[in-house]
């Protein structure tokens, strides 16, 4: 079972168990699902903090993948009962960046593109640091650092929408992304 290395793309999350037999019902985040999700494959596992469950492992294998009802169902080595499954429920499902294709649309970014970009106003204004990219049901969030002397470690995390009407514009070569918050958002 192999230590996640930061530079992890998220391929798949794992929205709950199907069935009583350990499968997995996998919302798809890549592309070439094709690719990720063949049997013998060799899957990351991510979760946030406050899901580290009884299981150990950082990783998994996929022994068999199927299309049911619109969604991807996974089986995997170790995963051999519900209860096995549900301790996987909402886990990001990784690859090594080095693995990964660049995306076709230039729109789409990886993960690791973002992480550690500015953010800054239209205005101009810097605002912070990117520090992680959160994929959830209702899509993309970036988590930026935003400095506070008042918080306790110096900064606090505002929670922002990865969608074009708030983030206008990532700007991989400057190291930035521009930030057009409705108001609130960032206090």
């Amino acid at each position: 079972m192999n230590e996640l290395q930061p530079e992890a793309l998220a391929v798949g999350r794992v929205v709950r168990p199907h069935g009583v037999r350990g499968e997995l019902v996998v919302e798809v985040l890549t592309d070439s699902p094709e690719l990720r999700f063949v049997p013998g494959s060799v899957l990351g596992l991510k979760r946030r903090s406050g899901q580290g469950r009884k299981t150990s492992a950082q990783s998994l294998t996929v022994t068999a993948a199927r299309h049911h009802a619109g969604r991807l169902l996974v089986r995997a080595e170790g995963v051999d009962g519900r209860d096995a499954a549900e301790e996987l429920r909402g886990a990001l499902l990784t690859v090594s960046a080095d693995e990964a294709e660049s995306p076709e649309d230039p729109d789409e970014f990886h993960d690791t593109e973002l992480i550690g970009l500015r953010a800054a106003l239209v205005s101009g204004a810097e605002v912070g640091v990117v520090r992680d990219v959160l994929h959830s049901p209702a899509g993309e969030l970036l988590a930026v650092a935003i400095e506070d002397p008042e918080a306790d470690e110096g900064e606090r995390e505002a929670l922002v929408p990865f969608v074009s009407a708030i983030v206008p514009e990532v700007d991989l070569e400057a190291g930035r992304i521009v930030l057009d918050p409705p108001e609130g958002l960032l206090d």
